[in-house]
């Protein structure tokens, strides 16, 4: 699904470590039996390696490519690196979501796209409300790390940048308040593995405000 975080999170994973990957998007409202078969849950992201290996799980789906494709180290060197990018990814995959990404896109976007009713405002205002103290909590790291988690790009960084993607497809993400967060994100932006994210569409709805802008 294209403005899914937790499938955006898995797609520059694997961008990251330089895997070829073939997406495939899946109407998971459609309950396609073939699809419920390799994941019960009936949700993405779900990955199948070429021996049939199926996961779900966007977090289960990066502990497994970080495992198994170490080339590209995307949690940490020691036991506190790689506990901390593992809690703001949690932060990010658990508290945003829920405060911020729900509440926005979902309400924004998801609703009209899968005709489940009129927008809830008072969501939608939550969600308003609640990005900038997320978004302060980006620059207050950043201003005394390079990256989220420390001194490596991580999977903290990657979760966040997923969602974060997926509001500002819809123009929602109040940069212009928030600098130290913006030139977080910027730098997230001109890595190669992100420029997939930036061409991807909505039918119907296109991105708006700096989306698809690098650099700027």
């Amino acid at each position: 699904m294209w403005l899914h975080p937790f499938s955006r999170k898995v797609r520059l994973v694997l961008a990251e470590k330089n895997l070829d990957f073939t997406p495939q998007i899946e109407r998971v409202w459609e309950r396609r039996t073939d699809f419920l078969a390799l994941n019960p849950a009936g949700d993405v992201p779900v990955l199948i390696e070429k021996d049939g290996t199926t996961l779900a799980n966007s977090q289960v789906i990066c502990e497994y490519l970080e495992e198994v494709y170490p080339e590209v180290n995307l949690l940490g060197y020691d036991p506190v690196q790689r506990s901390e990018a593992r809690r703001l990814t949690s932060w990010f995959d658990v508290k945003f979501n829920r405060e911020v990404t729900e509440n926005i896109v979902g309400e924004k976007l998801m609703k009209r796209f899968l005709k489940l009713g009129e927008p809830h405002g008072p969501a939608i205002r939550a969600g308003h409300a609640n990005i900038h103290y997320h978004l302060d909590y980006i620059g207050f790291l950043t201003e005394k790390r390079k990256w989220l988690a420390g001194d490596n790009f991580s999977l903290a960084d990657i979760a966040a940048a997923a969602h974060l993607s997926s509001i500002d497809y819809i123009g929602d993400v109040p940069w212009e308040e928030h600098q130290a967060a913006k030139a977080w994100y910027d730098k997230i932006k001109e890595r190669p593995s992100f420029q997939p994210l930036l061409e991807d569409r909505i039918p119907g709805f296109s991105p708006e405000g700096v989306y698809e802008d690098v650099g700027t």
